[in-house]
């Protein structure tokens, strides 16, 4: 007799975690070893987001690190351009962006991000999850040796296991840090051994045990109970939203294949393999959860039954709940249209903040409240604040010279210098002879240079009484 699903069009599923048994205590996943075109692919990319994570500390542009997160010291480098506290505009509208990419990205791929992406994912199932299968095996063998006496093998297994995976959430550790203060003064840290800098080994120490309770324990729960755009993926979802779906139409009723050309049965022979395989322990066929990653493992292991009973492809795929039931996939929604004009517009304004966004930044007031000044030898003077702020990695010094009338301009205090990613002010006094002065305010145009270079020309007011 076949074997209905009774499960599908009910909600009761939802109300219990899938690695939570009824008694609240922790039900531990062994998935089946997955294998298939999707899972290659995955492992293809996850190879080149493993060598970017890992080599890019490594690499500089003109003497300088593709990236700098230095959260800490707010000293951020991307791409070899500088960013300090002064961009602090612009790295609010890239994060709005992003935001706003995640959020188009899920309502119209659903949480592909998840599976193909996020670094959790790359390392516990294409990384840690590998070498577990490389020691203990798949799926049966890890439950047999679970279940095993604690004997020479089985220690042997473990513990090789536990430290290959301390040692690998140590170098992630290492690696992450050298993304805050950059691969040479990691280098000198470790070469100045752990005393000279304990409170940084420390830290190291701290992660990398983070790390290694995560993915040697805390595993599939990061996604399911920690990671907050699990939860927001509820909202972000729509019937149109292309996600792993099930083809119940195709696939119900469930039974066990029968040969006989009157069997009423649907697609799907029960085998299980899509539940096994699953990393998060749901099954699929229940309709869209919260644990799924989208990691596609279900629909390589469903391929490769229907190719064995000879069945098309497909039972399990990416669709939308929309094509699933009416055969057809909107090309655009209101949701997806209005998520792509908000990211179009935050992109053309960053791209211009980008395009203008000089290495030197400088303005020149006149001092608030100060009027002119008597000089001798027929001269008024003019008070003035600058703000010079340097984006770039040099220190220079700047000098002010009047560009479109007589006159001289006199710093006051020190000579007019300023650190990589600093910022200086100063005053300084604008002198002009009376017969210079033809306006209450005077036009002036202030050229400030480093060395042979014009940073920039600032055109401003200088106030005097007129000489007639």
């Amino acid at each position: 007799m076949a074997k209905i699903n009774t499960n599908y069009n009910k909600e009761d599923f939802r109300d219990s975690l899938a690695t939570v048994t009824q008694e609240g205590k922790r039900k531990w996943i062994f998935p089946k070893k997955p294998s298939g075109k999707f899972y290659s692919a995955r492992s293809i990319l996850s190879i080149f987001l493993l060598l970017f994570l890992f080599g890019a500390p490594f690499v500089k542009i003109a003497g300088h690190p593709l990236l700098l997160l230095n959260v800490v010291e707010r000293h951020f480098v991307i791409l070899g351009v500088p960013f300090g506290p002064h961009d602090l505009h612009l790295f609010a509208l890239i994060m709005i962006a992003i935001i706003v990419s995640i959020f188009l990205f899920t309502v119209v791929y659903g949480r592909l991000f998840c599976g193909w992406i996020c670094p959790q994912t790359v390392f516990m199932e294409l990384v840690f999850r590998k070498i577990e299968y490389l020691i203990e095996g798949d799926r049966q063998k890890q439950k047999i040796l679970k279940s095993a006496a604690w004997n020479g093998e089985k220690i042997f297994k473990k513990t090789s296991k536990q430290i290959i995976f301390f040692a690998i959430s140590f170098l992630i550790a290492n690696t992450f840090l050298s993304y805050i203060i950059g691969v040479d003064k990691l280098y000198i840290f470790i070469t100045d051994g752990p005393g000279k800098h304990f409170g940084t080994f420390l830290a190291i120490v701290i992660f990398s045990g983070l790390f290694y309770f995560v993915f040697s324990s805390f595993r599939e729960q990061a996604c399911t109970l920690v990671c907050p755009y699990g939860r927001l993926q509820g909202v972000m979802l729509d019937q149109n939203s292309v996600v792993i779906h099930y083809d119940y139409k195709r696939g119900e009723p469930r039974g066990k294949l029968k040969k006989d050309a009157l069997s009423t049965n649907g697609d799907c022979i029960d085998c299980h393999l899509c539940v096994d395989v699953c990393p998060t322990g749901i099954d699929i066929r229940n309709g869209t959860q919260l644990e799924c990653v989208n990691c596609t493992a279900c629909i390589d292991v469903c391929d490769s039954v229907m190719t064995k009973i000879s069945k098309p492809k497909g039972l399990i795929r990416f669709a939308s709940k929309t094509q699933i039931e009416t055969g057809k996939q909107p090309l655009f929604t209101a949701r997806s249209i209005g998520y792509t004009i908000v990211l179009v517009l935050l992109t053309v304004l960053i791209s211009i903040l980008f395009i203008n966004r000089n290495q030197v930044e400088l303005s020149i007031l006149r001092t608030p409240g100060m009027l002119f000044h008597e000089q001798p030898g027929e001269k008024l003077s003019n008070f003035y604040d600058l703000k010079l702020i340097n984006k770039s990695f040099d220190k220079f010094s700047v000098r002010l010279e009047l560009e479109n009338i007589k006159g001289e301009i006199k710093i006051i205090g020190k000579e007019l210098s300023v650190e990589p990613q600093g910022v200086t002010e100063a005053k300084f006094l604008v002198i002009l002879p009376k017969a210079e002065i033809k306006l209450l305010k005077t036009p002036i145009k202030i050229a400030v240079k480093s060395g042979n270079r014009t940073l920039d020309v600032i055109n401003t007011a200088f106030l005097g009484k007129v000489i007639k």
